[in-house]
C-alpha cells in the first residue's frame, strides 16, 4: 500500500531509472501543460501516444492506470477485471499526499518510481511510442512503448473506451 509522498524530483528518478536499464528516451522541457491536448501540442506528437496516468482507489488501495490520452477510462471494465465494486479517482489532496504531485504531472510509472500497482490499457500497447509529463507540468519524456512495457512490468488489459 502507498504511504507518504514520493521524492520531490520524480523527473530525475525516472531518467535515472531509464538510464540504469539502458532505455533510450527523449526529454523535452516546455511551458506548463495542464491537459493532454496541450501536452501533445508542445511535444509535437499525436494525442493518441500520450500516456494519461490516473490514480484510482480500488477498495482500500491506490492503483495507477495508464491509457492513451485520446481515450476515456471505463471504470466498469476495471471493476470487472479487478473483481471489485469500490472504485474512485484519488482526490487532488490524496494525490499530493501520496506522490507530492499535482494532476497532470503524474508519470505512467508504478514501483520503483511511484508506490502503486501499475495497470496499462491496451490502447498504449497499440502505439510505437508513449509520451508523458514526467513528474512536472514542464517536463515530458517520449520513449518506445516496447521499452516502457519492458521496464514497467505492468498488468495489461482493456479498460478504455472511445
Amino acid at each position: 500500500m502507498a504511504t507518504g509522498p514520493v521524492s520531490s524530483n520524480v523527473f530525475n528518478s525516472i531518467t535515472t531509472y531509464l538510464k540504469e536499464n539502458d532505455i533510450s528516451f527523449r526529454s523535452i522541457q516546455h511551458e506548463p501543460t495542464y491537459t493532454s491536448e496541450q501536452s501533445a501540442q508542445v511535444r509535437g506528437e499525436d494525442l493518441s501516444i500520450g500516456g494519461k496516468a490516473l490514480v484510482m482507489k480500488i477498495d482500500d488501495e491506490f492503483h495507477l492506470f495508464v491509457l492513451s490520452a485520446s481515450k476515456k477510462c471505463d471504470s466498469k471494465k476495471i471493476k470487472e477485471y479487478l473483481k471489485t465494486k469500490k472504485i474512485r479517482f484519488a482526490t487532488n489532496e490524496e494525490l499530493m499526499n501520496l506522490t507530492g504531485l499535482v494532476p497532470g504531472s503524474v508519470p505512467p510509472f508504478g514501483q520503483p518510481i511511484l508506490p502503486f500497482e501499475l495497470h496499462v490499457d491496451e490502447s498504449i500497447v497499440q502505439n510505437e511510442k508513449i509520451a508523458f509529463n514526467a513528474g512536472d507540468l514542464t517536463q515530458s519524456i517520449i520513449m518506445l512503448v516496447k521499452d516502457y512495457l519492458n521496464v514497467t512490468k505492468a498488468h495489461i488489459f482493456l479498460f478504455s473506451s472511445d
